[in-house]
């Protein structure tokens, strides 16, 4: 193999990456420049020490160059003697500080194609960086993760450590009998290698983990906002982006020290929650309040606005932002009309549409576009239907369960007279942009797959009065339970807004008298 990734790549079902077959480690000739980006405060001796693993790699130096990105250690890092060929220290960029920041300053002035997330305090074996490169020769949509152990650092020179993985004998240098094997490596061994997962991006922690160098832009780098947890917020973002999560277990390395979540468990989980709970949204668990909005919405609701009536928009747009889900957006999509300079008002030919965009300018809830984006990313769903179909109470929260418990990519419901309802999940929209699928669909339906609906049972037609007893309002196949998962692929309704009620449902007679009463 002398290329870089092959025309036509294989097809990839969800993250079942088994058509890629890797050549053997040494049995190939790499042709793509890697950059190992490496940030770094403090703990020089450490740092000597991955360096010089990195000077024993089997991958060839023509090709690779070391980013050791110092985020203000007091005194400056040093380059040490054992190093790679093309290694350098640069300064994190002004005005912001911590790893992701560093991470995103060493991204910056990277030449490689590839890029390899590597902490300074990570001693690689020789095989390392071929072995996660060559992932990348095969496809330019796949994030590669290393393995690792922790270990108690030892008493040892850099000289020592070259020489051991130079002669692929790390177990002189340190105790391996006695290292603790890393959470992740026994989720990926449990689902197939993460060919099984549905949210592979859990264990694509930071440590040790590469792409090509445009995927890792694309999704705008890491979040300097978060300050614990950035990696796996990255990580989220890689998989709304469609790309394909491969564990290489023969990329190992030897962790200086043991992880933070064993030392004060507590902390570390308390620390990370808050930044996961605004920016993931499928982590259902951590967003129990109540009323609460968050950063980034559970679902984007798509309604294209253009000639409708503003009442019926109206009517939309709040079926979609009081159901049962609350972290809803909603974007309107219609040529909107330019704000600002002089123009008349009651005689305007945007009549409609400027009083509609004024209607709902101050809610943050609501987005105007003059065409839909290819995804919503990092929202996780996507609901595009019709502006003469309200969302029902449920409906929306329903077909997310459905999508989740089948797997599917993409659910359209039939809306005879209405058009078509369509829900969509952002990685597989992501997957077919990355594939530059002209057919988007029937790119989701290769690599996902698409579910039909029945309009009956999202829109039931109700008897009861549901001011009377929201439950029996539900039809008889609606879940209450319909949501996301985790690992289930379902989710409790901890957190959700009781369903508001339909205006457009008929009220018995009791409904009436009562109402009147409130009215006088």
């Amino acid at each position: 193999m002398t290329g870089g990734a092959a025309a036509g790549p294989p097809l990839i079902r969800h993250n079942d990456y088994s058509p890629l077959e890797p050549p053997g480690l040494g049995g190939w000739e790499p042709s793509l420049p890697v950059s190992v980006v490496i940030p770094a405060r403090g703990g020089q001796h450490r740092l000597d020490l991955v360096l010089a693993a990195l000077a024993a790699q089997s991958y060839p130096d023509h090709l690779m160059e070391v980013i050791v990105v110092d985020d203000g250690s007091e005194p400056p890092l040093r380059l040490p003697e054992i190093a790679p060929a093309d290694t350098r220290i640069i300064a994190a960029d002004p005005g912001k500080w911590g790893i992701a920041h560093a991470v995103n300053s060493g991204a910056a002035r990277a030449d490689g194609l590839v890029l390899q997330r590597l902490d300074s305090d990570m001693v690689v074996c020789r095989e390392h960086i071929e072995a996660l490169a060559r992932w990348h020769h095969l496809s330019d949509h796949v994030v590669a993760i290393g393995a690792k152990k922790f270990i108690e650092e030892p008493p040892v020179t850099p000289e020592r450590v070259h020489e051991a993985v130079r002669t692929d004998s790390l177990g002189d240098v340190f105790d391996l009998s006695a290292a603790l094997p890393s959470s992740t490596e026994q989720t990926i061994a449990r689902l197939d290698g993460l060919r099984a997962s549905r949210n592979p991006y859990h264990v694509c922690t930071g440590p040790t983990v590469s792409m090509r160098r445009e995927i890792f832009h694309a999704v705008g780098g890491l979040d300097p906002a978060v300050l614990r947890g950035e990696d796996t917020e990255f990580a989220y973002r890689l998989a709304q982006h469609g790309v394909v999560f491969v564990p290489d277990m023969a990329a190992q390395a030897v962790h200086l020290g043991l992880p933070a979540q064993r030392l004060d468990p507590d902390r570390a989980v308390r620390v990370v929650a808050p930044y996961l709970a605004h920016r993931i949204p499928l982590r259902r668990d951590l967003r129990k309040d109540r009323g609460r909005r968050w950063l980034v919405p559970y679902a984007e609701v798509v309604l294209r606005v253009d000639g409708s009536a503003p009442e019926q928009v109206r009517e939309a747009v709040g079926a979609a932002l009081s159901g049962s889900l609350g972290d809803v957006v909603v974007t309107l999509v219609a040529p909107w009309p330019e704000t600002g300079g002089r123009r008349p008002v009651l005689d305007d030919l945007a009549f409609d549409l400027r009083l509609m965009r004024e209607h709902f300018s101050h809610d943050g809830r609501v987005r105007f576009a003059t065409e839909v984006a290819a995804t919503p990313e990092p929202i996780p769903f996507r609901y595009t239907g019709p502006v003469s179909v309200p969302l029902g109470p449920a409906t929306l929260e329903q077909m997310i369960g459905v999508l989740q418990r089948e797997r599917y990519g993409m659910l359209v419901v039939d809306l005879p007279g209405d058009g078509s309802a369509v829900l969509a999940r952002t990685e597989a929209l992501g997957r077919a942009r990355l594939l530059g699928a002209d057919d988007v669909a029937a790119s989701i339906e290769a690599t996902h797959g698409v579910g039909k609906g029945d309009r009956a049972r999202f829109w039931p037609t109700v008897q009861a009065d549901p001011a009377e007893n929201p439950a029996k309002g539900m039809a008889k196949g609606a879940s209450k339970d319909a949501g996301d998962g985790e690992a289930a692929g379902l989710a409790p309704r901890e957190g959700a807004a009781p369903a508001a009620p339909d205006p457009r449902r008929p009220r018995t007679l009791l409904s009436r008298l009562r109402a009147a009463i409130r009215e006088e």
